[in-house]
């Protein structure tokens, strides 16, 4: 007879691999004393909503309350159509993986069982496919997405390369989520509500005062520039003095980019200064059209 299992490892795969956990060999016993098939791992089985735990490695942080009551309405007249996915954890003890979303509808419909796959996983599957799960349904915001990539990069001990290959992303932009946890909390924010896009993320995170950063992150959302006007921004931002047209690259100290900033906030323009910190030099205001000359113009009080 083969030998038990050392249930002395460490860890959570430990745990729900050892027989006593009643997580994969031993079958459960309803309260009649008979055998209950249907609730073994690898099967769906309807499971009581009171059973089923959170995932903490849950990598969405917002769930839309209008969107929650139109699929609760949905699931009241319809039922659940996708199963949920679980982990076993013990004898009618359950964590959800996958389809949270689908969890928090089916309680607000009122219904007290859900459809749910079962089966067994350590925490670093558990992350993984909570994560992959929901960037397939491309439901995460970037930020939720960075936060998951880190967790996997510093919790689980993955690579970049080898989460490239579990999340079919290629590396440079799995650098470029990761990225995105450097900028501002105020602009990662924004990020999250999506009151701007990927692109100008990562347009504003080549600039390296913070300052700078949130300066022109709140013009995009007080404009709504496009990503290409960001790009272009940073671009003369970085240039040697600012004047449109140049192509020689070259570093502005962080006075000169903040320089640049508070009379681009003042103008509501894009002003650059030229020759900082020389005898001479130029401060050079372009406007898009008659509408915005005059309008510097009466910022500068000149009728």
């Amino acid at each position: 007879m083969a030998a038990k299992r050392n249930a002395l490892g460490k860890g959570l795969s430990a745990l729900l691999e050892n027989y006593d956990t009643d997580v994969t060999t031993k079958p459960e016993v309803d309260t009649s004393g008979l055998i209950n098939t249907d609730k073994v791992a690898g099967s769906i089985a309807n499971l009581p909503i009171s059973s089923i735990g959170s995932n903490p490695f849950q990598p969405r942080t917002t769930f839309d309350a209008e969107s929650l009551n139109e699929l609760a309405i949905s699931i009241k007249e319809h039922n659940l159509i996708q199963p949920i996915t679980v982990r076993k954890m013990g004898y009618e003890k359950y964590q959800i993986i996958s389809g949270e979303r689908r969890l928090k509808a089916c309680k607000l419909a009122g219904l007290t069982e859900v459809a749910s796959y079962i089966r067994i996983a350590n925490d670093q599957q558990m992350l993984e496919m909570a994560l992959v799960e929901n960037i397939q349904r491309e439901e995460l915001n970037p930020i939720d997405i960075s936060i998951s990539f880190k967790r996997l990069t510093e919790e689980v001990g993955l690579t970049q390369d080898e989460l490239s290959e579990k999340v079919g992303k290629n590396r440079a932009t799995i650098s470029n989520y990761l990225r995105l946890l450097k900028l501002p909390s105020e602009i990662q924010i924004g990020l999250r509500d999506r009151k701007i896009q990927m692109g100008h993320a990562r347009a504003i995170i080549n600039i390296e005062d913070a300052t700078v950063q949130l300066g022109i992150y709140k013009k995009i959302v007080k404009n709504s520039l496009s990503v290409r006007q960001v790009e272009e921004l940073v671009r003369l931002l970085d240039r040697e003095d600012g004047v449109i047209g140049k192509n020689r690259p070259a570093s502005l100290s962080n006075d000169h980019k903040k320089l640049n900033y508070r009379l681009s906030t003042h103008f509501d323009a894009e002003v650059f200064v030229t020759g900082y910190n020389k005898k001479k030099g130029k401060i050079v205001i372009p406007y898009k059209s008659g509408q915005d000359l005059t309008r510097i113009l009466e910022v500068l009080g000149i009728d």
